[in-house]
């Protein structure tokens, strides 16, 4: 059967008015089955109901955060697991979405890179989560605007059903997000960046996480790094630049002792020479079985101080969801403290 979120919004069945009818109960209301579409007609739901599946979902878990961030996690039909983070701030709901169960990418210091990779999303997988979110914090969908694909998985490596989410997310009769305010994250794909960049209808915001600027360190914590090297990431970071004029984002994980020492920090300056940047330096969140701890404050902030001074824009980022297992660097199918099933059974 097939998933009805899979498809693009311009593609969904029922013509003219009905269809604008399916798709504001599926996006504007965020309704989890056909038969509470009411205004559509008996047996048009009972034709929906034979052709497609409204929610991927078998199982929905939640473990809430004391800063208010709570983490979901899902079952999908297969019975694979993955998860999804909301983040409510006093001016906007955000939420980092996943693309993939599991990572190939594998980085070192990474949960979610432990796990290994079990299998890509469907653009309505990811998109579902959104969707489920919103109705777990019972909220509108529409009142979610921030998005960012940087859950489970690596996004460049499940391009077209990421960028379907995309267009899907942004699309004025789904959700209506503002390019603006969705962005994609890698871990340096460097095919992937000059992709994106010729998605002229898209405009949404680049994120590489880079973590170290030399290739001894990076390829240590990052195997892909013996595929993509930072002069092809960088290269392709400034064509990608050329092209949308697009400031892009920078993700430091700060290891104490591998990638924060200052000479490195002289070194992440030159690399961003002529490149219109923000620099986010990320404090590492534990995770049972790591074998990396977060650099002290004091060498972050001498990290942060010689970046500044090189005329570097940047900012430390403080993780949210770090008691729940929601923080960057910790979605691991784990599920700390007390769990809340929340709605959902096999549509």
């Amino acid at each position: 059967m097939e998933l009805l979120l899979d498809l693009h919004p311009d593609a969904y069945p029922l013509e003219g008015f009905r269809r604008r009818q399916l798709l504001d109960w599926v996006f504007g209301q965020g309704a989890g089955t056909f038969d509470a579409m009411t205004n559509l007609p008996a047996p048009t739901r009972q034709e929906l109901t034979a052709s497609y599946l409204l929610n991927p979902f078998k199982l929905i878990e939640t473990v809430r955060s004391a800063d208010g961030s709570v983490k979901y996690l899902f079952t999908l039909q297969d019975g694979r697991q993955m998860e999804a983070v909301y983040m409510p701030y006093l001016d906007r709901k955000t939420i980092c979405v996943s693309t993939m169960v599991g990572c190939p990418a594998r980085c070192a210091f990474c949960a979610t890179g432990a796990m290994g990779f079990g299998r890509n999303l469907t653009p309505g997988e990811i998109v579902a989560q959104v969707l489920a979110v919103a109705g777990g914090e019972d909220i509108a969908p529409r009142e979610i605007r921030n998005l960012v694909f940087m859950g489970m998985g690596e996004a460049m490596l499940n391009y077209d059903n990421t960028m379907l989410a995309a267009r899907i997310l942004l699309h004025p009769d789904a959700l209506g997000m503002s390019k603006r305010r969705v962005t994609l994250s890698t871990v340096g794909i460097a095919k992937g960046i000059r992709r994106l960049a010729t998605e002229d209808d898209l405009g949404i915001k680049l994120a590489i996480s880079l973590h170290a600027p030399d290739e001894d360190t990076r390829r240590r914590i990052i195997p892909t790094g013996q595929v993509n090297s930072i002069e092809e990431i960088m290269s392709a970071a400034r064509e990608y630049q050329d092209v949308t004029g697009r400031r892009i984002t920078m993700e430091y994980t700060m290891l104490r002792g591998i990638n924060d020492h200052l000479w490195q920090a002289e070194l992440l300056a030159e690399l961003l020479r002529g490149l219109v940047s923000h620099v986010n330096l990320i404090p590492m969140n534990p995770w049972p079985g790591s074998d990396f701890e977060s650099s002290t404050e004091e060498q972050i902030q001498a990290f942060y101080d010689l970046l500044e001074s090189r005329g570097v824009d940047v900012s430390v980022r403080r993780s949210r969801g770090r008691d729940a297992g929601a923080a960057c660097g910790q979605l691991a199918l784990k599920r700390p403290g007390a769990v809340g099933g929340q709605g959902s059974g096999a549509a």
